[in-house]
């Protein structure tokens, strides 16, 4: 399987397991699992048939660990970034002093105003880094880092979540929490 295919198995799975499960016929257990077993079929119906190796494969291989199979090996999920209705069973987690968060120079004004909002996601995205939040905010256009105190945003109450692949969230950034 070459990158272009491994990319566009990619991005099918993350609509599935993150937004549409219903295109594969499946339904997000708790936690946002699903078993393989069932996957496979789905996606065939779908019109995208991999086998157990190609997911493993993609999974892998998938620069941004996306997603996540479990430790007995029949189920996956997509580790965040979820805008369909589950339960992810986070944990909260202490943050760091500062995360970060890359965005489109085109949203700056927005965002310095109204914070950052999960929009139709279950979570605002944060990166431990600036190298990773510039990436992130350089999809959309001119990209542009913000720092987030997250630990003041902690002590005045504030929940953070961290995925398994490092991804940090919270329910809202505002603005009086960010800074160029």
């Amino acid at each position: 399987m070459d990158e272009k295919q491994r990319t566009r198995i990619s991005k099918f799975l993350s609509k599935v397991l993150r937004h549409e499960p219903e295109a594969a016929g499946l339904t997000l257990e708790t936690g946002g699992w699903v078993p393989i077993a069932d996957l496979l079929p789905g996606l065939a119906r779908a019109g995208t048939r991999i086998s157990r190796e190609d997911l493993d494969v993609v999974v892998e291989k998938c620069d941004k660990q996306r997603f996540a199979i479990d430790d007995t090996g029949t189920k996956i999920r997509a580790n965040q970034g979820h805008s369909a209705e589950v339960e992810l069973q986070f944990e909260p987690v202490e943050p760091p002093n500062e995360l970060f968060h890359g965005t489109a120079e085109t949203n700056l004004s927005a965002v310095l105003r109204d914070g950052l909002l999960k929009m139709a996601r279950h979570h605002v995205h944060l990166s431990a880094d600036g190298i990773t939040a510039r990436k992130v905010g350089g999809r959309h256009g001119k990209p542009v880092v913000l720092t987030v105190l997250a630990a003041q945003m902690s002590t005045a109450g504030h929940v953070f979540y961290r995925s398994a692949n490092g991804v940090w969230l919270v329910d809202h950034v505002p603005p009086q929490y960010l800074r160029l």
